[in-house]
């Protein structure tokens, strides 16, 4: 007759695999290094910025010798010494994590090396004052960091690199944007795509170490702050599926406008860009200097401050700030710096909502403001990226909006299908593109190991030339 287990002979079988225990352990100690190294970005990059608007303040003119100056420097690094922290980091991440990438590829897209070299260069495109976010960047340094551990496993462990590359992208995402719960969605729908059920307890495990390390350093607060959201009604049913479509098609003509950019077309600026890349990225440097002094600096930096005062009601933004907080995204990105598109997104979007509300309604009706403004959010950036279910949980958690869940969930979806019929996902498309140039870049070498190894058809030594032709 068999007999259920008890609690002892279940407590007894699950710690007689000590090594397994172990192997745990050492994940979960690298999760909370994860988080460090998240948090030390955060702290680098809102210093680099600080000293940008510092600078600003006391020389405005000196911007535009500046920025050009130090984004030119910030290419010719990236591509002499780290080469795979160009961009945003999420490619990179979805490369490594491509079952056709060899595991000699791997350390060209995530590695330790790569981390650091992420966080000083994604800090000084801030100290540039480019419209860089970290958010993403902070990804890729979580996934370089967790994937270190696989030195200390076992061979056949069931954290393999897979789970670990799963565990610190998604580490990174929750410890930048303070949300553990979109840093595990974000897991799933944008990295994995599936989960083992052997190593998904310790990923999410990871992901919530790596959190509460945030909130151990920032306090337990959200992102943009508690904004006090009016009672919905359909008062805001029309004016919020405006605010969506705009957001998803603009959001589509912004990813195409990047994936094209990025990958290079049959033009003469994308065959200079080739050419002289790092005369370019100070073309790119000064193109962004002087939109921010149009603007008043509002479109420099990631945008944070600004979508604080829009749900404020206190910002005084120019009508075509939307506009040139996109140009000056796109511009950023294409010029090849590591930096990150979701917190710029996240600006533009809620842009889209407050041009709405403060256009088109009522002084009585612009109460809806934050509403629209978080929607857009929501709404752009799963327009951007086509990972809604990622987007509307980073802005519900970001502006402690869970009493708008469902609006959220709605725009983020909308926006994401209208993006869809423009443009194809960014991130896959990109980490396809970086497959592709490591690969060749990798092949010439490859093949010269092998002519090297195997100079003759046979084991026999080649033939002596006839004598005509010694």
């Amino acid at each position: 007759m068999n007999r259920e287990p008890n609690f002892f002979q279940n407590l007894q079988d699950e710690l007689s695999d000590g090594r397994a225990w172990l192997d745990r352990s050492i994940v979960l100690i690298y999760a909370v290094i994860a988080g460090l190294f998240v948090v030390a970005f955060t702290l680098t990059s809102e210093l680099a910025f600080e000293w940008f608007t510092h600078l600003r303040e006391v020389a405005p003119w000196s911007i535009l010798i500046w920025t050009p100056a130090l984004t030119a420097a910030i290419v010719w690094c990236t591509r002499r010494y780290f080469p795979g922290a160009a961009g945003s980091g999420i490619p990179q991440v979805i490369a490594a994590l491509d079952p056709q990438v060899d595991t000699t590829i791997r350390p060209h897209f995530v590695s330790l090396r790569l981390a650091l070299a992420k966080i000083a260069l994604g800090s000084a495109s801030l100290l540039a004052g480019l419209s860089a976010g970290r958010e993403g960047p902070s990804v890729q340094v979580g996934a370089g960091v967790m994937h270190d551990a696989r030195r200390w496993l076992r061979p056949g462990s069931a954290m393999n690199d897979h789970a670990l590359l799963v565990a610190g992208g998604a580490a990174g995402i929750a410890a930048a944007f303070n949300a553990p719960l979109a840093g595990v969605v974000f897991a799933i729908e944008e990295l994995s795509k599936r989960m083992d059920s052997r190593t998904n307890g310790v990923i999410i495990s990871a992901i919530v170490l790596a959190g509460l390390v945030s909130i151990s350093v920032f306090g337990n607060l959200t992102y943009f702050g508690l904004i006090a959201l009016p009672r919905l009604s359909w008062g805001v049913f029309f004016p919020g599926v405006l605010v969506v479509l705009l957001c998803g098609a603009l959001g589509g003509l912004f990813s195409r406008l990047l994936a094209a950019s990025i990958q290079g077309m049959p033009d003469r600026v994308s065959a200079y860009r080739r050419a002289r890349p790092v005369r370019f990225a100070a073309g790119i440097g000064l193109a962004v200097a002087i939109i921010g002094m149009v603007t008043g600096g509002a479109t420099f930096g990631a945008g944070a401050n600004e979508v604080k005062d829009m749900l404020a009601g206190s910002a005084e933004l120019s009508r075509v700030y939307t506009l040139l907080k996109l140009v000056a995204t796109w511009l950023t990105a294409w010029s090849g710096v590591p930096a990150g598109i979701f917190a710029p997104s996240l600006s533009i979007g809620a842009s889209v909502g407050n041009d709405v509300a403060q256009l088109l309604f009522s002084d009585e009706a612009r109460s809806l403001a934050p509403i629209l403004i978080a929607l857009g959010m929501a709404s752009f950036l799963a327009a951007t990226t086509q990972a809604p279910l990622t987007s509307f949980i980073i802005v519900m958690e970001m502006v402690d909006g869970r009493a708008m869940v469902l609006s959220l969930m709605a725009g983020a979806m909308l926006a994401s299908l209208i993006s869809r019929l423009i443009s194809r996902p960014l991130y896959p498309m990109l980490s396809t593109l970086m497959i592709r140039a490591v690969q060749a870049a990798a092949a010439p070498a490859q093949r010269m190991e092998t002519t090297a190894a195997s100079p003759g058809t046979d084991d026999k030594p080649p033939a002596p030339a006839p004598a005509s032709h010694r």
